[in-house]
């Protein structure tokens, strides 16, 4: 009988399962759920990006794409980033098509972190960063950011934790599950820490188009001395409504692409063919379903954040994402105990704050990608436990 736990590596064996997935799964066996759990856009990929696809698949565009992605998906994707971001990246060898954003992180990181150095990891936020890290030989340094601050990076704790071993900086924003954004007063200051050090920044930006209240996204890569430090990861997943797809994209300078390059094609080889051709639509014809999704996007955020506080649970005003992260410190519950319990006694899925670093602890996260009517009923419910609680 071969004795598994021996065989295994330690290093995944240790790691922990995702909490997000932990109540989703508990969810789905269980009927009547509401469940603002998962971050996955509740509309259809708009028709035009879909109907490229389809139109590539009858035109049997099915073979192996280069290693980089369709150059004319890089040229679009180049186009789209200084357009709308004003960074510019060469689509020749400075952009990189990849399997979604998360494996444009995990060969980042790969590409960059050598056994025992450190990468700074600014929590809570996305589960991915931390166990990629660990994985890879790296040493998680986490920032753990704080309500008063708006879940920001400050300069001085980002000073505070840099060490002769510090090799990255994430910045995940806009966050999940915060809802934070830095702004670009905040990016100038993290620059003038950075600066005369070799310290690269992963700055993960799938939420980029997701900013509220006026505010714009901020590219660090935009920032006077931070481009040349900068890795830019971004997809089609969350603004275009394109989960499924898998579909992202790596920018950097291109020593630093040439390299995560080697490790996309022994990994992967190349990424899907129809899901390349449908972005090359998505980056070139679909800004008004993007702009549309954002108004509803922006109504439900309203909505639930004003419902979170009219039934007493403080909520501040995520300006980015798609997630509300309330605080329910004032029920005397951990997380966890409270999103257990309201799953199994009202049927309403949320995410503890503690899935996304011990900093969470004393929040959920709700995501507000699902419908109006759907937010409606998931509060009906929560005011409903609250008062039966008391």
């Amino acid at each position: 009988m071969i004795d598994y736990g021996k065989i295994l590596n330690k290093t995944v064996t240790d790691i922990k399962p995702s909490g997000i997935r932990k109540f989703f799964d508990i969810a789905a066996t269980m009927d009547d759920v509401i469940s603002l759990g998962v971050g996955e856009p509740d509309f259809q990929t708009p028709w035009a990006i879909r109907k490229a696809g389809i139109e590539s698949l009858q035109k049997g565009k099915t073979k192996y794409t280069s290693n980089w992605g369709l150059v004319e998906l890089r040229r679009e994707i180049s186009k789209y980033l200084e357009r709308k971001f004003s960074i510019k990246y060469c689509p020749d060898n400075e952009i990189l098509v990849t399997v979604g954003g998360s494996e444009a992180i995990d060969a980042a990181l790969r590409a960059l972190v050598n056994f025992g150095d450190e990468v700074i990891i600014p929590q809570p936020s996305y589960v991915c960063y931390e166990p990629m890290t660990r994985i890879i030989g790296g040493v998680p340094v986490i920032l753990n950011t704080k309500a008063e601050n708006d879940f920001k990076v400050t300069a001085e704790e980002l000073k505070a934790l840099i060490t002769d071993k510090t090799k990255v900086l994430i910045l995940p924003y806009p966050s999940n599950p915060t809802g934070a954004i830095m702004e670009r007063e905040d990016l100038v200051e993290i620059a003038k820490v950075l600066e005369n050090t070799d310290i690269m920044v992963l700055s993960d930006e799938i939420y980029a188009e997701l900013t509220f209240s006026g505010k714009s996204h901020v590219s660090p890569a935009s920032i006077d001395g931070l481009w040349e430090r900068t890795i830019t990861v971004n997809g089609f997943s969350k603004a275009f409504s394109m989960t499924g797809w898998r579909l992202g994209y790596v920018c950097g300078p291109k020593p630093i692409i040439d390299e995560i390059t080697k490790i996309h094609q022994f990994a992967i080889m190349s990424s899907p063919t129809t899901s390349q051709y449908a972005a090359i639509e998505a980056l070139k014809n679909c800004d008004s379903d993007v702009e549309y999704m954002m108004r509803q996007y922006d109504m439900r955020r309203r909505m639930i954040v004003s419902g979170f506080n009219k039934i007493g649970l403080t909520c501040r005003e995520p300006k980015g994402a798609f997630y509300a992260f309330p605080s329910i410190k004032s029920t005397g519950m951990t997380s966890d105990e409270f999103c257990e319990k309201l799953l199994y006694s009202k049927k309403v899925a949320v995410v503890p704050g503690t899935a996304f670093g011990e900093s969470g602890e004393g929040f959920i996260r709700a995501s507000y990608c699902y419908s109006v009517e759907h937010i409606k009923e998931a509060l009906l419910r929560i005011e409903e436990f609250l008062k039966e609680i008391k």
